[in-house]
């Protein structure tokens, strides 16, 4: 156990910003922004974030930042009414690409999509153009750096939104969203902001429990509005496997979601810059399968069989494997693929190749005489990632997958899930990142929301996430050091549905609500969080 429309193509875009300039009634203030590659700290401009924009009127208070969830990392105070929507007011934009973005946010404020903006010139359309006027809300491409990374700026009664790509754009108007909130006012001023981590999941383990597709798609929403751009789905196990298949129906569970349903949860996913994460976990957690193809289950010397445990001596497991990653390669269409490869039941035993003798004898025919049943696991681990190479994703599997072998390494490019230290043999997680690995943050200590609360896991409390983790803190409570954090590529709150009767849907979600907000907030900014507890929980009940 470890233990609007909604069709759009993720797209990813670069630009060029040469200069930003804020202009202010009574003032102009000319800020050159410049926005990190990597994430981190949100760009710096010569506006200073300590000085007020100027206004036409010192009626109004200075603005105070946005509440929203993640918290917005810089604001820009101004004096100023700030926006919120009005009869006749218009989402427009500058591009086509744009045009989910803005259809979305309209449909959400209640407002008209007027569609892509021609030269501003007063209320002069040019060719089915038509300028932006008071009121309306913009959307934009400008810049380049950070592809999440946007800049939102109020002012003169509108709201401009840009970003160096659509996804940062995205992010911009899901903070307008949450800002207006219940009729609420988007402050004065201006908000730059940008992710720290670039990865920020949620996964589900719908093989053991199933979840309806209406259920999933309401998590997609929920996680775009936070600003989540990963979900992970974990379709196959022992329990059960999930989504109908062409190239092996025999193994389908009667309770699955079809093919169409799934492709709606990926053009849903893709309109709210979500990448579907699949993970197909092999050579162990594979009942489903085994259990339509008895003839692959691993026997020990003794006749005892380990369950959901593939015999990867034979071609044949193989076979069938790497039929399911190439059918599933083509109905998740995003760049991230999990192998799995934790909890081989063939490595928990004392002896391997005593308990596995054509285990052993594989290895040794495959890989030399000095090579061991750890060699075979690890072997069989990179051949399933060439299959993968082969459709242009980018892999992770579990730090329990990847084992110390003196023949067969690790292939380089694998990413490292990062769970437990219970393991046999169990490694620290400076161990993968001292050896160059990149790591996603998946700690059981804290982001593990296992059905039933089997063996010693507890159901993980936003609190507790809130003010106790952070990325670094890959293991149990200790965190690794600071120079590592590059490496860190972000983290995954997981649900598994160990004993899939304990809860239904409804108390999942429900259970499920203040953890994810706690562990985005983390993701976005690792710092020192700006509210209390119990200020973040306010918000959170007020924001819905």
């Amino acid at each position: 156990m470890r233990q609007g429309p909604e069709n759009k193509t993720h797209r990813r875009r670069n630009g060029l910003l040469l200069g930003g300039g804020i202009v202010v009634a009574g003032a102009i203030a000319a800020a050159v922004v410049l926005w990190p590659s990597g994430g981190g700290e949100p760009p710096r401009s010569s506006v200073s974030p300590s000085t007020p924009l100027s206004s036409s009127t010192a009626t109004y208070a200075l603005s105070r930042a946005p509440r929203t969830i993640p918290a917005v990392r810089e604001h820009v105070p101004a004096r100023g009414p700030g926006w919120r929507p009005a009869s006749g007011a218009r989402v427009v934009v500058d591009s086509p690409s744009l045009d989910d973005e803005g259809r979305l946010l309209a449909g959400e404020l209640g407002m008209e999509y007027g569609g892509r903006t021609a030269a501003r010139d007063g209320d002069m359309e040019y060719g089915g153009r038509t300028a932006a006027r008071d009121g309306d809300v913009e959307l934009g491409l400008a810049g380049s750096g950070d592809q999440e990374s946007y800049t939102m700026t109020v002012q003169n009664g509108r709201v401009r939104i840009t970003g160096p790509g659509d996804a940062g754009v995205f992010y911009g108007t899901r903070t307008l969203k949450q800002e207006v909130h219940g009729g609420g006012t988007a402050p004065e001023g201006v908000v730059r902001d940008a992710p720290a981590k670039p990865r920020r999941g949620f996964m589900l383990d719908m093989a053991r429990k199933f979840y309806s597709a209406g259920w999933i798609e309401d998590r997609v929403r929920e996680l775009g509005d936070l600003k989540y751009n990963e979900l992970g789905l974990h379709f196959s196990d022992d329990q059960g496997f999930r989504i109908e298949s062409g190239s092996h129906p025999e193994i389908v569970s009667p309770q699955h979601l079809s093919k169409a349903e799934v492709k709606r949860i990926v053009d849903l996913a893709a309109s709210r810059h979500i990448t579907i994460v699949p993970e197909i976990d092999s050579p162990g957690h594979l009942g489903a399968v085994i259990a339509a193809h008895p003839d692959l289950q691993l026997r020990s010397v003794s006749g005892a069989a380990p369950r959901g445990t593939l015999d990867i001596s034979k071609p044949e497991a193989a076979k069938i494997v790497d039929d399911l990653l190439n059918e599933f390669a083509g109905v998740f269409p995003g760049g991230y693929w999990h192998l799995g490869g934790d909890e081989y039941q063939a490595l928990t035993v004392p002896n391997p190749a005593a308990s596995f003798p054509q285990l052993a004898a594989a290895a040794r025919a495959k890989y030399g005489a000095s090579a061991s049943v750890a060699d075979l696991a690890t072997g069989w681990l990179n051949d399933r990632a060439d299959v993968m190479r082969g459709h242009g994703r980018t892999m992770r599997a579990w730090n329990d997958g990847f084992y110390r072998t003196s023949v067969v390494q690790p292939a380089k490019d694998l990413e490292v899930a990062y769970w437990t230290g219970k393991e046999r043999s169990a490694r620290q997680p400076a161990e993968y990142l001292a050896a160059g690995r990149k790591v996603i943050n998946y700690n059981d200590e804290f982001l593990y929301y296992v059905l039933g609360q089997p063996h010693t896991f507890v159901y993980p409390t936003g609190q507790r996430i809130y003010e106790q983790w952070n990325p670094r803190m890959l293991r149990g409570t200790a965190e690794v050091p600071a120079g590592y954090d590059g490496q860190i590529l972000g983290g995954v709150f997981a649900v598994w549905s160990d004993r899939a009767a304990a809860q239904t849907q409804d108390q999942v979600a429900a259970g499920i609500r203040m953890p994810l907000r706690a562990t985005v907030q983390k993701l976005w900014d690792p710092g020192a969080p700006p509210l209390s507890w119990t200020e973040f929980r306010q918000l959170a009940d007020r924001l819905g």
